[in-house]
């Protein structure tokens, strides 16, 4: 049997907290050395997994016990940091979005194929049970061909606690970066993955939160399939009502937390208060590993998706897959995780062992970065953007 997997981790911030339970519940990895400029953040790694820490990313990747890296850093590291690991022979998963252009996912993908070690790019949704056994079922071939896709989610993100970079579009910031890379990935999962066209909008409607906060866009494929897309960050309506207030990272919620996020909000009096807000809700100080629980968390999920083929529409939510069929509506459901998010590794631990093909490969996280730039561009100029750098779904899937 393969020992576990020795994991570096770059950036022990909010992303890699939200990912922790997981990380630290997984058999297959093991937590040896973390990179961040925090002291308090490298501090409470050492006392959590006994691992070493570094300020400076390289000295991470000389480290001989580190066997793959995990990027968690913000998005404009992305391509230096990948290339970094590289030259060292790491196995990669960089958080999305993959990077801020198309040459720089390109050349991340390059540098990878050099070192002939894996590139995954995620967590997105897409990775989530109820997404990848909706896929299965799609693309059996038993409801016929998929025809049309819906996909919306509304949620508080804009007033969730943010550092400038974050409300600063040019930099990575606003919806169409960091929550696109998740809807797109679902669809093209869903679709097949060749998108072929997109038309958009995108709504920057609070002047004291200047980047994108909702967008919308129609998706052609190239198998005939058409895909909406809806999301609004503006913290009004709230999509989870529509999953019986299951969260979007599997945990249970109450319709009585609504207004919470523009309510905390409105006690920051400058940037700088709102930045040291957000770093008091990353992995350091104030919380680690003793904080998380994997206690009544279940299938994560991204608001609300509809898949409508020949012969059936099927719903993927927490709770399974919402078949309705021409005559008989059920659900076909799926059983709790045993440990929530944990998809995204066992693909990593299976591609870096070579027992699996991933779906999201450098190729399928460039492919997803295409369309959120056509999204953008699209808004800009008001015209359909053509893509020319999509990839199809792998015939290798992953059981669920």
């Amino acid at each position: 049997m393969n020992s576990a997997v020795q994991i570096g981790i770059s950036g022990l911030g909010r992303g890699f907290m939200l990912l922790l339970p997981t990380l630290g519940a997984h058999p297959d990895i093991k937590l040896v050395a973390a990179a961040d400029p925090r002291p308090d953040a490298r501090l409470r790694f050492e006392q959590d997994f006994h691992g070493k820490t570094y300020t400076d990313f390289e000295q991470l990747c000389q480290n001989p016990d580190v066997e793959a890296v995990y990027i968690a850093s913000p998005h404009g590291l992305h391509r230096e940091q990948v290339e970094c690991a590289a030259r060292y022979g790491k196995h990669i998963l960089v958080e999305k979005p993959m990077a801020l252009s198309l040459d720089d996912c390109q050349a991340m993908i390059d540098a990878m194929k050099a070192a002939q070690k894996t590139l995954l790019v995620g967590h997105s949704h897409s990775f989530d049970t109820p997404y990848l056994r909706a896929a299965q079922m799609v693309h059996s071939g038993d409801f016929g061909a998929v025809r049309m896709i819906q996909a919306m989610n509304f949620t508080d993100f804009l007033y969730r606690p943010r550092r400038p970079e974050e409300l600063d579009t040019q930099r990575g910031g606003g919806v169409v970066y960091s929550q696109a890379a998740h809807q797109v990935d679902i669809v093209r999962l869903l679709g097949g993955g060749e998108v072929t066209k997109v038309t958009a909008h995108t709504g920057q409607w609070d002047p004291a939160r200047p980047t994108e906060g909702a967008y919308s866009a129609l998706l052609s494929f190239a198998n005939g399939a058409v895909a909406t897309l809806t999301y609004s960050g503006y913290a009004h309506f709230d999509t989870d009502e529509l999953n019986d207030w299951k969260g979007e990272l599997g945990q249970a919620r109450s319709a009585s937390d609504y207004g919470k996020a523009r309510q905390a909000l409105q006690k920051i009096s400058s940037p700088e208060a709102e930045a040291e807000l957000k770093n008091r809700r990353a992995y350091g100080e104030t919380l680690g590993l003793e904080d998380t629980s994997l206690e009544g968390i279940g299938h994560n999920h991204f608001g609300f998706v509809l898949v409508s083929c020949d012969h059936a529409d099927l719903r993927p939510t927490p709770a399974g897959i919402q078949l309705y069929g021409n005559t008989r509506k059920h659900l076909v459901p799926l059983p709790e995780p045993d440990i929530p998010r944990r998809e995204v590794i066992d693909e990593w631990v299976a591609a870096i062992r070579g027992d699996k093909a991933p779906i999201h490969s450098g190729e399928w996280g460039l492919a997803t970065m295409e369309v959120c730039f056509a999204i953008l561009e699209s808004a800009r100029t008001g015209q359909a953007v053509s893509l020319r750098h999509q990839c199809a779904l792998p015939d290798t899937r992953h059981e669920c």
